[in-house]
């Protein structure tokens, strides 16, 4: 797959690098979807591969989050076929790759920036940025993070995260174990291309049959999990105060809840 108005893809040192490219802030929609799907397939399929990268080729973001503009425009039927293409679509494309991936986040990240993130093999991140689950602000949930968080944090901060909806220092989501390493921003690609590196001095015979076992060891009900968060978004989606919170945000205002 050649680069697009979405991605900026090449392969350096047989580690290919995704580079998110839609300003101005990465605002993921169903082009950006197709496109990231497509690279990751791409260096799935290309036998010289042995590692992939995926970053940001804007200034001082990496994602944003979900085209929020784009969401208002639909019904939660378009809803349900857009997370379910992101969510689901992208953990199965990651379920199936036999080649270890990194996210190298060199901006803030928010909402779906993070669902992009999470779905890595590791992340390292610049250690000025910092991350954050803001969707209950405009009325919605960060629903692939209520099943991952709890495994990977204590169920109390699992909870105070995407319902404070308060963002947090890169430091601190390698305290929690939700990131690898926060490295200065200077550093941070090489950081993740030496250890892009590092995997494809690896068998890519044991590197893959290993990533799918480590992967089906841990999947267990994930999946499962995330497709019922998917389903309870759908529905606030469709309530009064969903549809309040997306043009409240659309229209840079305070939302006004029903009750």
């Amino acid at each position: 797959m050649p680069s697009s108005d979405r991605v900026i893809y090449e392969v350096k040192d047989r580690v290919a690098v995704i580079a998110m490219n839609r300003a101005p802030v990465n605002a993921i929609d169903h082009p950006m979807i197709d496109a990231i799907h497509g690279a990751l397939r791409q260096a799935e399929a290309d036998r010289q591969v042995r590692a992939v990268i995926i970053t940001s080729a804007l200034d001082g973001m990496f994602c944003g989050g979900m085209d929020l503009k784009m969401v208002a425009a639909g019904d939660a039927q378009d809803l349900r076929q857009f997370v379910t293409k992101f969510y689901i679509g992208t953990m199965n494309i990651q379920y199936e790759m036999t080649k270890p991936t990194i996210v190298a986040v060199n901006g803030p990240a928010r909402g779906a920036g993070m669902t992009l993130a999470i779905t890595s093999d590791m992340i390292f991140a610049a250690d000025d940025i910092d991350l954050g689950y803001p969707e209950i602000d405009v009325g919605v949930i960060p629903a692939i993070h209520y099943v991952h968080l709890p495994r990977q944090i204590s169920r109390h901060k699992a909870f105070e995260l995407p319902f404070g909806g308060q963002p947090i220092p890169a430091a601190e989501a390698v305290t929690l174990g939700i990131i690898n390493e926060a490295v200065p921003r200077a550093e941070l690609l090489d950081r993740a291309m030496t250890t892009g590196r590092m995997f494809a001095e690896k068998s890519p015979t044991i590197m893959a049959l290993g990533r799918q076992s480590f992967l089906r060891a841990n999947d267990m009900d994930y999946r499962r999990n995330v497709e019922n968060h998917i389903e309870t978004l759908c529905n606030i989606f469709s309530t009064p105060d969903g549809r309040e919170g997306l043009a409240a945000f659309l229209e840079k205002r305070k939302p006004v809840w029903s009750e």
